[in-house]
């Protein structure tokens, strides 16, 4: 069992457990001084019900709630922010819940991925102009764990992450459904003639069966793994199904620890350091994780002064092997099945040579204490080394005059004869008329054919959709292709599967070498040799490129004029580039 309240002995006495006094807190300067004020922000207070002996000279925690009513992966925070509270006050914290930006992967259009920094900055900016001495963060849907971490690293409290955790198994029939990769599937099915409306109907209503994110190694799962790996969150949260009362308990005893961590001044600089974000890039890919994380993890990186690039992951990943038998990567089990068998706790027991053991993280002062007698319950959910499910981490990097800035491919979950492929292209240029046409016979798409999508990245996209998994052509369906070469300057889905190049930068949209292929060109994917070429010989690229002529910005006006002016690509992370550039900000007087 992972004591998730993590009471290193360092906490037990002594200097190193030595509470805050009142003066040190933060939230001091708001409430503890004489001035006029303080005394308005205690009388401001009281109007809100609370006596002094609740809060005065108490670390005072922001609770950041992405709930929502449209929001299913989230829709259950609610209630689990009053577990927070519960361990807050316990502990002698004086807890302040607020209402941040939810970020929907299944409803927010045209995608989350575009409001991702705006929550990033809503947190940062949340956390610094109010009397909060650190925070629980409370997220999970794919851009909302990025996005709180990005912010809460910008300004440097104490804080603790708090998983959504992922959904109960989905069931249909007889057989056990994960979230996403088999919509995919049985999607592909209908299109194929396989199965027919009664069947889609039944699925509707057994995909998805409870609150929670979804409950393959899609990018949610990925993510929050990710930052249990980074030490943000106790041990063995980031498995724990939503709806489990086990879920509950782990709310509250992050309310527990970021109290301690307040008292001791651990703040998420002491976390986030270079160690840290390597370990949790090593795990991202003995995960077989979503190829989003690549994206999310160098943001973070980021903020945190650490400086991660492409070639860190294709690095790491060419030294872990995939040990999460969990789809899509996997090919049999979800993540209720990865809890049970150990979770994150007993998967990093396995890589342990891989790891930096000795850094802190927020339940124990070193790594190494917090996976101390952590046992593996299931061989085959958790693979043990001599038996991974892949020989090497399941995403890798590409180079290429396709791609001078790199692409990513997942590609444990391709089929293997197309790791190695050259075929003619057919090119679109718009998402929209691409699912207009892909049947059209008159393109003459074959198996052979490299399906290519541009104008779908950070600033074409807008905001780089999860558009990179284009569909393949129903006549090839119906003759049993499953899967297709298909590169594009969009992500996809975590939940996906298939042999996609994403993240094609410099984008299209801005003039990378995407923007100058033409249908019938021919390319070469050769993923073992980490390249992606268009066999197009440099006279007529440069030759192409005089003639290329920029589109239109997407927006002329607001939050969409902002990203479109702020934000980079894809290999540095798509931040903005005012919030990931290193400089102070300075608290706000408060008297």
């Amino acid at each position: 069992m992972v004591d998730m309240t993590g009471t290193a002995p360092a906490e037990q006495g002594g200097a190193a457990g030595t509470p805050a006094g009142p003066r040190r807190l933060r939230s001091h300067q708001w409430y503890g001084t004489e001035g006029l004020r303080s005394f308005s922000h205690r009388a401001r207070t009281r109007q809100l019900g609370y006596l002094p002996e609740e809060h005065l000279g108490k670390p005072v925690i922001a609770i950041l709630n992405t709930w929502s009513d449209i929001n299913p992966c989230h829709v259950h925070l609610r209630d689990r922010a009053q577990a927070v509270k519960r361990g807050v006050w316990q502990a002698g914290g004086f807890p302040l819940e607020f209402p941040v930006s939810t970020l929907s992967e299944t409803f927010q259009k045209p995608t989350p991925m575009l409001y991702r920094n705006m929550l990033a900055m809503e947190t940062e900016e949340l956390l610094r102009s109010y009397p909060v001495d650190g925070a629980v963060l409370m997220g999970g849907c794919d851009k909302s764990t990025p996005a709180l971490l990005m912010g809460a690293a910008s300004v440097d409290l104490p804080a603790v992450f708090v998983p959504a955790g992922p959904m109960l198994p989905g069931h249909w029939r007889n057989e056990v459904l994960g979230s996403g990769t088999d919509m995919w599937k049985y999607w592909d099915d209908k299109r194929a003639g396989l199965i027919g409306d009664c069947e889609m109907a039944e699925l509707e209503s057994g995909l998805a069966r409870s609150p929670g994110h979804c409950m393959t190694m899609g990018t949610a799962s990925t993510l929050t793994a990710a930052a249990e790996a980074l030490g943000v969150t106790v041990p063995g949260a980031s498995s724990i199904p939503a709806v489990d009362s086990g879920h509950d308990r782990m709310a509250a005893a992050s309310g527990l620890r970021i109290v301690e961590l307040v008292r001791r001044d651990r703040k998420l600089s002491d976390i986030l350091t270079a160690d840290a974000f390597e370990d949790a890039v090593t795990t991202v890919l003995g995960l077989g994780g979503s190829t989003n994380a690549v994206i999310h993890l160098i943001a973070m990186a980021g903020r945190a002064g650490v400086r991660l690039t492409l070639d860190d992951f294709d690095r790491v990943a060419r030294k872990v092997p995939v040990l999460a038998n969990v789809r899509p990567g996997g090919r049999r089990y979800l993540m209720e099945d990865f809890h049970f068998a150990g979770g994150l706790p007993g998967f990093l027991s396995r890589i342990t040579d891989l790891l930096h053991l000795d850094r802190p993280t927020v339940s124990y002062d070193t790594l190494r204490e917090q996976l101390d007698g952590v046992l593996v319950h299931d061989d085959d959910v958790i693979r043990p080394r001599h038996h991974p499910v892949a020989d090497e981490g399941g995403v890798a990097v590409l180079r290429g005059n396709l791609c001078p800035d790199g692409a990513v491919i997942k590609h444990i979950a391709a089929e293997p004869h197309l790791l190695r492929h050259t075929g003619p292209a057919v090119v679109f240029d718009d998402y929209r008329v691409m699912q207009r046409t892909i049947n059209d016979p008159e393109l003459g798409i074959t198996a052979d054919t490299v399906l290519v999508l541009r104008n779908a990245g950070p600033k074409g996209g807008p905001g780089m959709p999860e558009y990179g998994m284009l569909p393949i052509p129903d006549h090839l369906l119906k003759q049993g292709v499953r899967d297709m070469v298909r590169i594009s300057d969009a992500r996809m889905s975590g939940t996906s599967y298939g042999a996609c190049v994403l993240h094609v930068a410099p984008e299209s949209y801005v003039g990378g070498p995407l923007a100058l292929v033409r249908t019938g060109d021919t390319i070469t994917l050769d993923v073992e040799a980490r390249s992606l070429r268009l066999d197009v010989d440099d006279a007529e690229l440069e030759r192409r490129r005089a003639e290329w002529t920029a589109p239109p910005e997407r927006y002329e006006r607001g939050y969409g004029a902002l990203y479109n002016d702020q934000i980079t690509q894809a290999d540095t992370g798509c931040d903005f580039a005012f919030l990931a550039r290193p400089g102070k900000v300075q608290d706000p007087y408060a008297g």
